[in-house]
């Protein structure tokens, strides 16, 4: 049997709630190996799925989980905290005035200027030429309307569009965990 010598390091764990489903998709949530095994030593998850490698030390052997459930549920959040990523995420991390996906930031669709304010309501992605363009007009002076009215987004919300973005690695034992969309919905 062939064995690979793969670094700790490159082996993260997928952890899940203890209803097996991931605590969040985007990010996803991942636990470095050093968090996974004191978590496992302090009795605080159950091993799902293990990776091949091994931690050793000089009395003991420990083969890495690769998927954990948390013993206690943890009740997710009810409404999201209004972040710049969780904009981006609402937004599906495209312009809401051009739809391009470069160079993102968030506008004011009523600006600061005019009164008004930072809030779910008021907020959308845009990237920075057409923010730029836009500058402290109203959308109707300027002919620059969101695709998408801004609101508040549910955590269900956030989830699911976080969907639509899959990690560049996703080890096999995964799979039976993670639900990713192939294809945006318009």
């Amino acid at each position: 049997m062939l064995h690979v010598n793969v670094a700790p390091e490159s082996c993260p764990a997928l952890v899940l709630n203890a209803d097996f489903r991931p605590l969040s998709y985007y990010p996803l949530s991942l636990w470095c190996w050093q968090d996974v095994v004191k978590a496992v030593f302090l009795d605080r998850v159950d091993i799902v799925s293990e990776y091949d490698t091994m931690v050793r030390s000089p009395s003991f052997e420990f083969r890495l989980p690769s998927v954990v459930s948390l013993k206690t549920y943890v009740k997710p959040a009810r409404h999201p905290a209004f972040t710049r990523f969780n904009v981006f995420l609402r937004d599906r991390f495209t312009c809401q005035y051009c739809g391009d996906g470069d160079d993102l930031t968030f506008d004011h669709v009523v600006p600061r200027s005019k009164g008004g304010q930072t809030t779910w309501d008021n907020v959308v992605t845009a990237c920075s030429p057409c923010n730029l363009r836009k500058g402290n007009k109203m959308p109707r002076d300027c002919g620059m309307h969101p695709a998408h009215m801004p609101e508040r987004p549910t955590v269900h919300q956030l989830h699911a569009n976080g969907r639509h973005f899959p990690p560049n690695y996703l080890h096999e034992s995964w799979q039976d965990y993670l639900y990713w969309d192939t294809e945006l919905d318009p």
